[in-house]
């Protein structure tokens, strides 16, 4: 029983010290705790999240006034409860505590939580451990009696705004009426880059992902059945091209 309760107070004291760490406004100083030394270890590692983060979302950060800034990374400091204990994920949590717990404001961005998203988009296939594909052979050989599927290093993306060309120079305030469709992807040298797409290449890609593998033939067959309004052939022989384009850039591969 003594070890028990031992463990139960280790773990009150230690959520003391979290509960002062995230709101030193509300929470009490744990007892037993120099208050001068929990602030220093406070201020130490909201510092490093916040430069952690600022690092992550550059674009993002440019945008924002920096007291404006220093109150979203506070905010998020309070809020938001990490599933992860991998500094790498934080991207990822502050993703999550900007879409799902964070109040937004009348002074934010309405891009805002778009370009978050793409910023993390980068970032995640930067530091994937996911190897890139590297037989495209069969494409010159047999194109379209290739089964093929789509690299989990190739994420189409769907935003309201062009989120690519965002910067201090262009804020826009209403979506444009059409879409914007991207390819973000990382290469063979590991770079990451985007692709801006129509809408007839998004929704290729996106059967790709709606179906571990696909027979190159069968695809087409099905992209041109969805879009009507297009002869068939120019579907078809377009939509083979982009196959081989793609296939060449490492995104679409024989499995």
């Amino acid at each position: 029983m003594a070890n028990k309760g031992n463990v139960f107070s280790f773990q009150q004291k230690q959520a003391a010290f979290t509960d002062y760490l995230r709101n030193p406004q509300a929470c009490p100083v744990p007892e037993g705790i120099v208050p001068e030394r929990i602030d220093i270890h406070r201020e130490l590692m909201f510092n490093n999240i916040s430069s952690f983060l600022e690092t992550s979302f550059p674009i993002l950060r440019s945008l924002i006034e920096d007291e404006t800034w220093k109150q979203l990374c506070q905010d998020y400091f309070l809020v938001h409860s990490s599933k992860s204990p991998y500094f790498s994920e934080i991207p990822e949590e502050f993703l999550t505590y900007l879409q799902e717990e964070r109040v937004p404001l009348a002074g934010d961005h309405p891009f805002m939580l778009e370009l978050a998203h793409y910023e993390w988009v980068e970032l995640a296939l930067a530091i994937s451990t996911d190897r890139q594909p590297e037989n495209y052979s069969p494409f010159i050989l047999e194109p379209l009696t290739t089964e093929v599927a789509l690299s989990s290093l190739a994420w189409p993306l769907a935003y309201q705004y062009p989120v690519h060309l965002i910067s201090s120079d262009f804020k826009p305030q209403c979506p444009p009426e059409v879409a914007t469709f991207l390819l973000v992807y990382r290469n063979s040298d590991l770079d990451v880059n985007f692709i801006e797409m129509t809408p007839i290449t998004f929704r290729l890609l996106q059967l790709l992902q709606q179906q571990p593998v696909w027979l190159v033939d069968d695809c087409l067959k099905a992209l041109a059945g969805e879009f009507v309004d297009f002869k068939s052939s120019v579907i078809y022989n377009g939509g083979l091209e982009i196959i081989k384009d793609l296939a060449a850039k490492g995104v679409i591969y024989p499995p």
